[in-house]
């Protein structure tokens, strides 16, 4: 089996951040979005290459990919920001048996083993919501099987939202379907895969509809710190052994080695990385990088870059890597 994963996007909707960092290597609970899903990949086995599909800030995902995963790999770049069935015919040229696509805009709890016995010609993975209006939601026969995806319903055809994770069997049918697609007028500019899918189920095609246990969306600042207090739930913890005198942890918090607190009261659904310095201040619901320094300040709902000073903050911020704000007394 071959994987392929989508990630050229640019992250607009977590600027500043992903000026400077791939929006799938942005942390939560001290570990890369992108983590997660490798990490599930390595578990699982039987993976003869990655096909990372590449755009901003390339050179980084790959240095990333390479160094800390040794999956065999090939890296193609995605000049042109035209829609997902475009991302995965860039891959075609290295699909030759089975293959799972994985957006990494999201983590799930899925379980991946199925596509070691389906018989059917592929996999949608959904989960069901009740905000269905802002998704493609699947549509089912009685059988479980695919009969279309609808984008953003405004009555509750369904309720099942495509998460992005997909098994398919019958390769050569979907790289059909994605040629018949980028034939046909674009979508706004766009070519979507999900119509390469329903053209496999006109021709035939058995498309399995499996729900995730969880769904956690790491695409936009509120979705991520959900996610990051979602991992944290789920056993990404990690604290000190001793809290310095003063000082007040709030479970659960992610902690890493060498964070310094100074009458501090930190979390619950706090992740402070490597070297951060908390001095006289109040942070919940918020993630900060590595050796950023926070005094005098009250943050909530926040997401702090790396090297970043902060003094005299009140309230919710976003603020890049390398800044500073200096607000005066707390």
């Amino acid at each position: 089996m071959k994987v392929i994963i989508p990630l050229a996007g640019k992250g607009t909707r977590l600027r500043p951040h992903t000026h400077l960092t791939p929006k799938p290597m942005l942390k939560v609970a001290g570990k890369p979005v992108i983590s997660y899903l490798l990490d599930d990949l390595k578990s699982l086995g039987g993976i003869e290459q990655i096909i990372y599909i590449t755009g901003h800030l390339k050179e980084k995902v790959e240095e990333y990919a390479r160094r800390e995963y040794d999956f065999p790999a090939v890296f193609v770049e995605q000049t042109v920001q035209n829609g997902t069935a475009t991302a995965v015919e860039l891959a075609r040229p290295y699909v030759d048996q089975p293959v799972l696509i994985i957006f990494v805009d999201t983590i799930f709890d899925a379980d991946l083993s199925l596509v070691q016995n389906t018989d059917a010609d592929g996999i949608i993975w959904v989960k069901e919501v009740e905000d269905y209006q802002r998704f493609g939601v699947v549509v089912t026969d009685a059988n479980g099987f695919m009969t279309k995806i609808v984008e953003k319903p405004s009555t509750p055809i369904s309720k099942r939202a495509n998460i992005g994770l997909y098994y398919i069997k019958n390769w050569k049918l979907l790289y059909e379907g994605i040629s018949h697609v980028m034939k046909q007028p674009s979508n706004k500019g766009e070519y979507y895969l999900t119509d390469a899918f329903q053209y496999m189920i006109d021709h035939g095609a058995k498309i399995k509809v499996v729900d995730v246990e969880g769904w956690y969306d790491a695409g936009k600042l509120d979705t991520l710190l959900d996610t990051n207090r979602a991992m944290l739930e789920r056993g990404r913890a990690k604290r000190p052994a001793t809290v310095p005198k003063g000082s007040k942890i709030i479970d659960p918090v992610y902690i890493e080695e060498g964070v310094t607190l100074t009458d501090a009261t930190v979390g619950p659904n706090v992740s402070l990385h490597a070297g951060a310095v908390i001095e006289r201040s109040t942070i919940r619901d918020t993630i900060v990088g590595s050796g950023s320094q926070i005094s005098d300040s009250t943050l909530s709902g926040s997401l702090i870059g790396d090297e970043v000073v902060l003094e005299g903050v009140k309230g919710q911020v976003t603020i890049g890597d390398q800044s500073e704000v200096r607000a005066g007394g707390s």
